[in-house]
């Protein structure tokens, strides 16, 4: 499976184009922003400490991509599967359920490496940030922002499994109801206090956290990441049974060789 979707990432320069257009766009936009409003907020005197972490918000526009575009990954590779009407053939196949969830997983880091990796050297170039730099704590980072991804890609193909087509919005959209709770851009004490324990529910909230204090206050906080962790391995168990639990209903309702609206 891995093979079929590397030919088709070879096969497709546009394909290519598209993984690294989004990210850089991104990248260049909020990068300009965040120097503008360093140097605006250095230059007011009493507000400069908003220009101490220079590379805070680069450094979540860049995460933020890694947790959107593992996602998309993961769901993309299953949609190709869905546009060609080849489900159905996969699920009559030896191939076995986690097998497969497996290739869209490895397809996900793919398609993570050849869209962000380019985009760090670009942040050293345009705004001296290296993402690398972060050290371990971008190793924690990481990891749990691709937990977090791949469970919400299992329960979006689930759902696209179920409902076909129709339901294809959701790989797109579904990620951004998140990003509000999830304190990307800003930290969790700015939502209102009805609202921050769901925010801290969300895995991504930690390292996002975490991003801040390292670039803030020079501290890895390992604990936030091991919150993380714990709250990733239940979210990732759960949705894999949700996935198996929509594959099964699939096959209860005769809907796999339905892939329309």
């Amino acid at each position: 499976m891995v093979a079929r979707y590397s030919y088709l990432l070879r096969g497709s320069w546009p394909r290519l184009l598209d993984l690294m257009y989004w990210p850089t766009v991104q990248l260049v936009t909020w990068g300009f922003i965040q120097r503008f409003v360093g140097g605006a907020a250095a230059a007011g005197g009493p507000q400069g400490k908003l220009a101490v972490g220079a590379g805070t918000l680069i450094g979540a526009v860049m995460l933020w991509d890694v947790l959107f575009r593992g996602q998309l990954g993961f769901s993309l590779s299953f949609l190709e599967e869905m546009h060609s009407r080849n489900v159905g053939n996969l699920f009559m196949s030896p191939l076995r359920p986690l097998e497969f969830v497996a290739s869209l997983m490895v397809m996900s880091l793919v398609r993570l490496a050849l869209g962000v990796v380019p985009v760090t050297g670009l942040a050293v170039l345009f705004f001296g940030f290296n993402l690398w730099g972060l050290g371990l704590a971008l190793g924690f980072f990481f990891a749990n922002l691709l937990l977090t991804s791949w469970s919400v890609g299992l329960v979006v193909s689930g759902f696209l499994l179920r409902h076909g087509l129709g339901a294809e919005e959701l790989a797109w959209s579904f990620m951004f109801l998140l990003l509000p709770l999830c304190c990307v851009y800003y930290p969790v004490a700015v939502l209102p206090g009805w609202l921050q324990p769901v925010s801290w529910a969300l895995p991504p909230t930690y390292v996002f956290e975490g991003l801040r204090a390292v670039l803030n206050d020079g501290v890895v906080r390992t604990d936030l990441m091991v919150e993380a962790l714990a709250i990733n391995a239940c979210l990732f168990a759960a949705a894999t049974l949700a996935f198996l639990w929509f594959l099964r209903a699939s096959r209860a309702a005769g809907t796999l060789l339905q892939m329309g609206e």
